[in-house]
């Protein structure tokens, strides 16, 4: 995201703070997302999630497990309460653009409604970069809201925000072109529990870095 896009991000969820993990405590698809990627976790397997948020479900649940877990997140309010749930795992303030990321250096990555808020292009950057952080054969999941939308004007839990995102073909294109392959998908349509929320769609894709082939 550009720097705009990077402070409107902090400030928007700055404010909403543990509002955000009240709201989506109840979505079954996300619960059901985590669980399918710990069954392919080796133990003590090293994850980062990004936009890490108030830590709950994502880190939580990883480190609970017993994995490694280190979030980050743009919000200075998200990683203190994160930091205070989820003791367990480590969390950084940091845009996560501009964390140099060692190739190969984690075994999963979670990005979960992590990226709505940065440009297509800039979307596209990130997952490859991610992709490259992962380990051959490592996990990356990502989360979204499917739809064909680009810098629009929205209110999230009370807050402007501007929305980027892509439909579900063009999201799953986001992936391979990064060079994942898609191995499971799910939907879901969720409301929040937040006053005026409406249901909305979300989209689930569970994805791997393929495996270095003899010679490569």
């Amino acid at each position: 995201m550009t720097d705009a896009h990077q402070h409107a991000a902090a400030a928007a969820f700055d404010a909403i703070g543990g509002d955000y993990e009240r709201a989506f405590a109840g979505s079954a698809a996300h619960e059901a997302s985590l669980v399918r990627l710990l069954g392919g976790l080796a133990p003590r397997s090293r994850v980062l999630d990004v936009g890490s948020g108030t830590g709950r479900p994502t880190a939580h649940t990883l480190a609970a497990a017993g994995h490694e877990v280190l979030g980050v997140d743009v919000s200075s309010v998200m990683v203190e309460l994160a930091s205070r749930r989820v003791p367990g795992a480590a969390f950084r303030h940091a845009d996560i653009r501009r964390i140099p990321l060692e190739e190969g250096s984690f075994d999963a990555v979670c990005v979960y409604f992590s990226l709505l808020q940065m440009p297509r292009g800039e979307q596209r950057s990130l997952v490859r970069r991610l992709a490259g952080a992962l380990r051959p054969g490592g996990h990356l999941v990502l989360a979204t809201v499917p739809l064909d939308v680009e810098d629009v004007d929205a209110v999230f839990m009370g807050q402007e925000v501007r929305v980027t995102s892509f439909g579900p073909e063009a999201f799953r294109e986001l992936a391979t072109g990064a060079g994942l392959v898609v191995v499971d998908e799910d939907t879901a349509v969720f409301t929040p529990a937040h006053p005026g929320a409406v249901p909305e769609p979300h989209l689930f894709l569970h994805c791997r870095r393929e495996a270095a082939r003899p010679g490569t």
